[in-house]
């Protein structure tokens, strides 16, 4: 394959800190815009790391980057990351984050280049499968390729930022769906309820019906339903012969649901309209016990590091691979998760290092 070779990024404050092959590879991506859909240049450039460290690599036809190795680990984080605009730059310091070295500034830096780049050197290092998937902020289409065109690794860890010393071993599912409704068109001093009326009811309906779910947890916690409307629009047809609305929703599915679970949820609430339900991710809580938790808790032993166990809120890929491949998945990388899509997203390029040395120690355990 041809494959292009990384730029000679300039990155306002970077001299003399991009002095590894993790902090160069991390400069030469987080630079390089690639929201879903567009991840080819970022692409291109992380096979380009590969390609030149002499292993087998090329882009399958969802675009994944893929560098086939020991399948006793396979390492995969994601290519694309959220539109936005954060500029690059590396900034001594960050009172805030504890760090004293450089901070590499950044859309990308946390969720989830960083970890993505950390992957590709221990990878490297260790004879490691890799791949770097794609769409993973949207539909996951890179996963869902993956699993459906390759068999079961040993173990997998897949890469989003728990910082250095942490390991996540679960996240809540999701669910999306459209509502939609159609009343026939008529004077506004009439009494009956419109689509727009009936959206409104059903979605007061659904919010409450996820609170009597809920019970007494804490809203938005690992173990609940949160219920989200992403965007809703609605009023006269362009014809004037009816009032229509439209709302997308998306639940997150906690380990005790399932998709199927929460859509009988929603469905119950409705008296009006239908819900067209998309794809899903079944919640994933991995086991603390067994040889690739065991792994990564030594490796953050051995840098220095006290090991912790983390449920997050969100969904990642974790999920899919976990459902669909039924083999231990946890995830791990560098990064601090509340700077996740952030305007100040930023990552210390020493957390960086240490993740990179956990993660090449915990595969060179896996791959022995």
């Amino acid at each position: 394959m041809t494959v292009s070779a990384p730029l000679d990024t300039e990155i306002p404050g970077a001299d003399g800190v991009l002095d590894t092959p993790g902090r160069r590879l991390l400069a030469d991506l987080v630079p390089v815009p690639s929201p879903s859909g567009e991840e080819s240049a970022a692409g291109s450039r992380l096979a380009a790391f590969f390609e030149d460290r002499g292993r087998e690599v090329w882009v399958d036809d969802a675009g994944n980057v893929r560098a086939p190795g020991d399948d006793s680990v396979l390492l995969t984080s994601h290519v694309d990351t959220v539109p936005g605009d954060v500029p690059v730059r590396v900034e001594q310091g960050d009172e805030e984050l504890g760090a004293a070295g450089p901070v590499l500034w950044g859309r990308g830096s946390v969720d989830a280049t960083g970890p993505l780049a950390a992957m590709a050197v221990a990878a490297v290092e260790t004879g490691a499968s890799f791949v770097g998937v794609v769409g993973e902020e949207t539909d996951s289409r890179g996963a869902r390729y993956l699993i459906e065109d390759r068999e079961a690794p040993e173990t997998v860890i897949n890469g989003e930022p728990s910082g250095w010393e942490a390991i996540t071993l679960g996240y809540r599912g999701i669910v999306g769906g459209e509502y939609a409704a159609s009343t026939p068109a008529g004077h506004g001093a009439r009494p009956e309820a419109n689509a727009i009326d009936h959206a409104t009811a059903w979605w007061e309906r659904v919010r409450a019906a996820v609170d009597d779910a809920n019970g007494q947890a804490e809203p938005g916690g690992f173990d609940t339903i949160t219920a989200t409307a992403a965007s809703v629009d609605g009023g006269l047809a362009a014809d004037g012969s009816a009032v229509t609305a439209s709302m997308a929703t998306r639940f997150r599915v906690p380990a005790s649901e399932t998709p199927d679970s929460v859509r009988a949820l929603v469905d119950d609430c409705l008296d009006a309209g239908e819900v067209a339900w998309g794809q899903s991710i079944p919640p994933h809580v991995a086991s603390p016990r067994g040889v690739l938790p065991a792994a990564l808790r030594k490796a953050i032993r051995d840098a220095g590091g006290e090991p912790t166990h983390l449920h997050k809120t969100g969904t990642a890929d974790a999920n899919l691979y976990a459902d669909a491949w039924d083999v231990p998945v946890v995830t791990y990388g560098p990064g601090d998760a509340e700077l996740d899509h952030a305007p100040d997203e930023r990552l210390p390029l020493a957390e960086f290092d240490r993740a990179v040395t956990v993660l090449t120690t915990a595969c060179a355990q896996l791959t022995d």
